[in-house]
């Protein structure tokens, strides 16, 4: 996401590193550059107006230390303005009633039952029970769309079969979620291939009979310009409260999310970033302008790691490690672990790495996860013993294995010799470890290790 504008922004940003400091005249240079940066991101042009007025006063103004490397300058002033394009904080959903309504809105097409569904996953990692209810009774198959979301999510489901009156759906929703305890509860309502009287009076209904806690734009962030049309539109007949944003992880440009939130003045909440329905987080301008900018974004990588990653598995593989006793079965079952946190692309993008263009990451990328690819597919043809029990593998074995992922037997001796190595590794850092804790417990310090921190307690963070 975003990357077009990312890569033209560092490249920005690199070039006024040259410079001894801010002036006017490489100011000049600079906003011009970023001007056009904006525009081939698709970003409104009231938008780019505005964010460019912005830098320029805070660049003239007295915030710019002098001193300081005019790059450090222009980075801190770009992304203090990114950050407040995009709407200055989170804004969590409003989830206080019991039960709590929320509205999906938006055009067919732009991922909104499928975003329904996503977000009944999120809810119900955070303890909540939400209610699936097919308000859309107008396009085919779409409640038994969501009927089979909802069977994939393990969410509650409502719809009254063969009726196409929506307030009654609504209210017998309602009463139904106060039966079963279902504290919040999710309407999938009609879309259209475009924005329409008949569609409006209806949502405008639903809005005025239950009074939604939650009225949330689905958003294809893709479409660019029309996506600040559509979110107008809504906002001014419904006043919605906030927008989803699909298809973010596929939108090279960005110029939805930059302009959406200034047009309208409603904070983006969500955003969908993949397929999965497990694909939906929620926004944070900070953590997005720092991305942008190529500083990447390491709290959100952590949360998805806190949240993926089984923290007794992890402590077991820590035990193994330690005394070499780690097997290919636990390395099969880390890395599936590890691509729970998303693609390597994905995660690259969310590491600190300044310079790292789109074209060289989706390049590392790609040789990474074919690499990873390979190694399954060598541990796959092993039998259960096999990965349990590395040290029965000989050459007779080695060969099998070799035809049963049509690789080279070199190919194969390569991968046991790094594993072994690794396995080496591991347990020679364990005894270092377990070296450091004694020195430390009998001198109260560790000796002859000046380059160490103060409050080192004698663990390594592997």
């Amino acid at each position: 996401m975003f990357d077009t504008l990312s890569d033209r922004l560092q490249e920005i940003i690199k070039k006024t590193s040259g410079n001894a400091e801010l002036s006017e005249e490489n100011m000049s240079d600079s906003l011009r550059e970023i001007r056009r940066a904006l525009l081939e991101a698709d970003v409104n042009l009231r938008v780019v107006k505005a964010f460019i007025s912005n830098i320029k006063t805070r660049a003239e103004g007295e915030e710019v230390l002098k001193g300081v490397n005019p790059a450090q300058q222009l980075v801190k002033i770009v992304n203090d303005e990114l950050v407040s394009i995009l709407g200055g904080q989170n804004e969590p959903l409003n989830l206080a009633q019991k039960p709590s309504i929320i509205m999906m809105l938006g055009l067919q097409g732009s991922g909104k039952t499928t975003s329904c569904a996503k977000l009944a996953i999120k809810l119900k990692k955070e303890g909540k029970n939400p209610l699936l209810v097919a308000c859309d009774v107008y396009r085919p198959a779409a409640i038994k769309q969501l009927e089979t979301l909802a069977l994939q999510t393990q969410s509650d489901f409502f719809s009254i079969e063969n009726c196409s009156d929506v307030k009654k759906i609504t209210q017998e929703a309602l009463n139904y979620a106060r039966e079963h305890n279902n504290n919040v509860v999710i309407l999938d309502t009609a879309g259209r291939l475009q924005i329409d009287t008949d569609m409006m009076a209806e949502l405008m209904i639903l809005d005025r009979m239950f009074n939604p806690h939650e009225k949330l734009l689905v958003i294809d962030a893709m479409t660019g310009q029309e996506a600040v049309n559509v979110a107008e539109n809504f906002n001014e007949q419904l006043g919605i409260t906030g927008v989803v944003l699909t298809k973010l992880d596929g939108d090279a440009r960005g110029g939805a999310a930059l302009s959406v939130v200034y047009c309208c003045q409603k904070p983006i909440k969500l955003t969908g970033t993949g397929e999965k329905l497990s694909a939906l987080e929620d926004f944070y301008p900070e953590r997005m302008a720092t991305r942008i900018l190529g500083m990447g974004d390491i709290v959100s990588l952590v949360e998805r790691a806190q949240e993926a990653i089984d923290i007794e598995q992890a402590k077991e593989f820590e035990k193994k490690m330690r005394k070499a006793e780690f097997t290919y079965s636990d390395f099969r079952k880390m890395q599936k672990q590890m691509k729970m946190l998303g693609s390597m692309e994905q995660i690259l993008g969310m590491l600190p790495i300044p310079g790292l263009k789109k074209d060289d990451r989706e390049e590392i990328a790609n040789a990474g996860e074919k690499q990873l690819k390979r190694i399954e597919a060598f541990i796959n043809s092993m039998t259960p013993e096999e990965r349990d029990n590395p040290q029965i593998i000989n050459s007779s074995r080695k060969k099998r294995i070799a035809k049963g992922c049509a690789m080279e037997l070199s190919e194969i001796n390569a991968f046991i010799n790094q594993f072994e190595q690794m396995r080496k590794m591991m347990k020679g850092f364990s005894g270092l470890q377990d070296k450091l804790k004694k020195q430390k417990n009998k001198f109260g310090k560790i000796p002859n290790m000046p380059n160490l921190p103060k409050n080192f307690n004698g663990k390594f963070p592997f």
